[in-house]
């Protein structure tokens, strides 16, 4: 009961003070958001339980009526998360995730730096298509015992949960912000990118944030001697290699819709691409699944991705976004570049105390007012801006579900993880924002 009166106590607080630049009903909103970003952050209430609580709240509030807000918690965009995850499940469910593990390891040095890239790299890799809390509980019992030495320890550690959040990015289902995007955007009308355009977008990202995190994890602790790593690839069985052929199909056709829709303008929908092949996987002599095991879907975040659809959709609806927009209308100023460092450092180091997505709900309709009176590309770009960002939370325990993982391991302290994490924001935002100004435009 004690997180629940803080949130309560936080949430009348940032109402007391919204009260002096907003009308009660902004105020209200900003409070209510408040409040749903404690409970999220302290875990006073399950995230689930939590994230159901604005079709309580909004209605009883006057934000948005009843329909209003369960309308967000359907919206398509999900069905596409939910076709990944069930991907997801049976490669877990045959082990075929062990495959890519040990193939990875094994094309890496045994060395301090060899084994940090390894980690990392699979990390992201893994990360980009499963959930990156689940792979975080995978390597971290592989990063805690690959090394007796305690330096090496809290690099490895580090490397896989910086992995995770970096390599979530790199696909439309790698993070919940990505999808928080998406469906903004589908919900607006507005352009969005294909499965593969949007890999394509943030490769120079990821690739660049690979080379030099696992670089600065190395520095200092490339000379200590590491234990003897098996790094035997075991070989697949009939099951797995089945499955894997599923999957080369799987990304064999999305390539080929990426390059139907930007050389004829037309496209499968790719939200029904993924939930198809995810039912595949229940077809009998075809799929590897029984209903039971989608118990282990995790439902929450689909609550999660509802929550934070309807507090964008109450940002814009009640005016909140636009009224706080106007007051922060000297970005507009800015040059585009500016514009980038500016959104980016903002997302960034709020995303440190907040769950991303929340955060990313209530940033993208406030820069979504600057976008509209942008051209519509460069708009769109710092919109994906606002929502990379905040995906680089490498600071705090709290930021993002991985940090969280490796801190519960004992071995790494707040101040190791806040002075690398603090490091690895700025470059960050460097990488970020000078690859979206250089790159994107040419990309897009």
């Amino acid at each position: 009961m004690k997180g629940i009166a803080i949130a309560i106590i936080l949430g009348i607080v940032f109402f007391a003070l919204a009260l002096l630049w907003f009308s009660v009903q902004h105020a209200t909103l900003i409070g209510l958001v408040a409040f749903l970003v404690t409970l999220w952050t302290n875990e006073a209430m399950p995230l689930g339980a939590v994230s159901i609580l604005p079709i309580l709240l909004f209605p009883i509030f006057g934000i948005l009526d009843t329909n209003a807000v369960t309308a967000n918690y359907s919206k398509s965009i999900i069905f596409l998360f939910l076709g990944g995850f069930m991907l997801a499940i049976a490669i877990e469910k045959i082990g075929l995730h062990k495959y890519f593990s040990s193939k990875l390891l094994s094309l890496f040095p045994k060395t301090a730096r060899g084994i940090i890239y390894a980690l990392a790299i699979t990390s992201a890799l893994l990360s980009s298509i499963l959930s990156n809390t689940t792979i975080t509980l995978m390597l971290m019992p592989i990063a805690l015992f690959l090394s007796e030495n305690l330096k090496l320890k809290v690099r490895f550690l580090l490397a896989t949960a910086y992995g995770a959040s970096i390599g979530g990015i790199l696909t439309p289902i790698g993070t919940a912000p990505n999808l928080i995007l998406l469906g903004f955007l589908e919900e607006h009308k507005l352009p969005t990118l294909a499965f593969g355009e949007w890999v394509m977008v943030m490769l120079p990202v990821v690739g660049l944030m690979l080379l030099i995190m696992p670089y600065l994890l190395s520095i200092g602790v490339n000379d200590e001697s590491v234990e003897d790593v098996s790094h035997s690839v075991p070989e697949l069985s009939s099951t797995q290699k089945r499955l894997y052929s599923i999957i080369v199909i799987l990304a064999i056709v999305l390539i080929a819709n990426t390059f139907m829709k930007q050389s004829f303008g037309m496209a499968l929908d790719e939200k029904l691409v993924l939930l198809g092949f995810g039912l595949l996987m229940f077809v009998p002599r075809i799929g590897f699944l029984e209903w039971e095991d989608t118990r282990s879907m995790p439902y929450e975040i689909i609550f999660l991705f509802g929550a934070g659809f309807s507090i964008a959709a109450a940002f814009i609806q009640t005016g909140l976004a636009e009224n706080i927009a106007t007051k922060l209308d000297f970005i507009a100023s800015f040059p585009l570049l500016g514009m980038f460092i500016v959104v980016a450092l903002f997302v960034t180091f709020s995303t440190e105390i907040t769950s991303n997505t929340a955060l990313t709900s209530i940033a993208i309709p406030i820069f979504y007012e600057f976008a509209k009176t942008m051209p519509e590309q460069e708009g769109m770009m710092l919109l994906m801006v606002a929502t990379v960002a905040a995906s680089y939370a490498f600071m705090l325990p709290i930021a993002t579900p991985p940090n969280a993982i490796v801190m519960s391991s004992r071995v790494i302290s707040i101040k190791q993880m806040a002075s690398v994490g603090f490091k690895l924001n700025f470059i960050g935002v460097t990488v970020l924002t000078l690859i979206a100004y250089f790159l994107w435009d040419l990309l897009l």
